[in-house]
């Protein structure tokens, strides 16, 4: 490299953002994921025996999927291509394909391919690949935010290995942080820089183990301050953050995880618990209308009968947020949430109504009892229809002994909670006397 181009990088270097600039260049610097990149875990075999194949990054941002893919061509001595989805084609994605089987075919070893937002192919780009990862011609690294399961076709998805990115801890951040301070060539080791531990500690908790974000809000940090030497502070990092944003795809893994922990959390009697899930739904923008349906069906799905009360309260919550809308609907859904949280729990009507829907899907089909039939028509008579029908209300206590079914089916089962302990109790002398108009039959 001669002197002008050595110093045209340098420049390029220096204009790289920090995150860009700390990218570790070897494997051992790697901050987190240990879960498949520690001693034994299976990436680390793939690397070792140099069987990389066919991989899928799937995480948050600022996890470092970008950062391993890199570090992956170093270790594997391939040749690091890059295509992004978002940009690229499948006459982009052609032409590099042909380039890694010149590649192999003169004995290189086989080329990396790093596809960042692989989800943003459609299915025709995604089958272009396949041929290339079944033959070996390269070793892709696809990486994406969105759930593989859902955004990645089944040809491809059963072709790679799927490794789940974790958010770095706090103990990650705060390291990647000090290192960034540290060093004089690629981070900020040439300002002078005072900064207490407390300080690094409450940056890498506001930044929910995105390490990008960590580094560009200590750049800011640093660079805009005029002090000298930078003093550090709470405020000076606050100031220097944008306002949080959550990663919330409305129709991703987090609309679906977020409803699924508010949904088991009111089920599970947690009102904390629940708020919270509530909030981060709230804050995020979720659909009003879309929570409000969750609620209404749990209220029967999870409460039913021990609480007979909760199904109103969710209905006249989910008709007082259209009444009244954000941000005072609010007020109303946390009433909700909070009743149907500490609510007696019963799932026996849920139970009844699948066990009844499966007799009918798996069983013999019961044919209505004659004296149940429809009497009002013309010539339903003469067919015996609704003879010996007993009306119930002319009985004392409203129960005559009656057989409804034709057979001795039992699908409600009431729980001894809340209500329900109530409802047991009539069943059970109700069933006894229906039981013995069967046996008197």
């Amino acid at each position: 490299m001669d002197l002008f181009a050595a110093e045209e990088e340098a420049n390029q270097r220096s204009n790289m953002p920090l995150a860009a600039r700390m990218r570790p260049k070897r494997l051992a610097d790697f901050a987190g994921q240990q879960h498949f990149l520690g001693a034994g875990k299976l990436l680390r075999r793939l690397i070792d025996a140099r069987r990389l194949g066919s991989v899928l990054f799937y995480g948050p941002p600022g996890t470092g999927k970008t950062t391993l893919a890199h570090l992956l061509a170093v270790e594997t001595g391939g040749t690091f291509k890059q295509l992004s989805a978002v940009t690229s084609g499948v006459k982009d994605l052609r032409e590099v394909l042909d380039w890694a089987r010149d590649q192999v075919a003169t004995g290189a070893p086989r080329p990396l391919l790093f596809i960042d937002e692989i989800h943003r192919f459609n299915r025709s780009q995604q089958d272009a690949l396949l041929p290339d990862v079944e033959s070996g011609t390269v070793s892709l690294v696809g990486a994406t935010t969105s759930n593989p399961y859902f955004a990645i076709n089944g040809a491809l998805l059963s072709r790679s290995q799927i490794f789940q990115f974790q958010p770095l801890s706090q103990n990650d951040i705060v390291g990647l942080l000090r290192r960034a301070l540290a060093d004089k060539v690629d981070g900020l080791g040439q300002t002078r820089v005072e900064c207490a531990d407390s300080v690094l500690q409450h940056l890498a908790e506001a930044v929910d183990g995105d390490a990008r974000k960590a580094l560009g809000v200590l750049e800011i940090a640093v660079l805009s301050s005029k002090q000298s030497p930078v003093v550090l502070t709470r405020e000076l990092i606050d100031e220097s953050m944008q306002q949080k944003t959550l990663q919330y795809d409305g129709t991703g893994d987090e609309h679906y995880d977020i409803s699924s922990a508010l949904i088991k959390s009111i089920r599970g009697s947690d009102p904390d618990a629940a708020l919270y899930w509530l909030a981060r739904m709230l804050e995020a923008g979720e659909d009003i209308r879309f929570i409000c349906r969750r609620l209404v069906i749990l209220a029967s799905e999870d409460v039913g009968n021990a609480d007979p009360a909760a199904l109103s309260i969710a209905v006249a919550a989910a008709q007082a947020c259209e009444m009244i809308g954000l941000p005072e609907c609010q007020l109303t859904l946390s009433q909700a949430v909070i009743y149907l949280a500490l609510a007696e729990k019963s799932n026996s009507a849920t139970s009844a109504i699948g066990l009844a829907r499966r007799r009918v899907r798996e069983g013999a089909i019961i044919p209505v009892p004659v004296h149940l039939r429809d009497a009002h028509y013309q010539g339903a008579q003469k067919l015996g229809h609704g003879e010996g029908y007993q009306y119930a209300h002319d009985a004392p206590d409203g129960v005559v002994q009656q057989d409804y079914l034709g057979v001795n089916e039992i699908f409600f089962e009431p729980t001894t909670r809340g209500w329900e302990a109530a409802m047991s109790e009539r069943l059970q002398q109700i069933r006894q006397r229906l039981k013995n108009q069967a046996s008197e039959g």
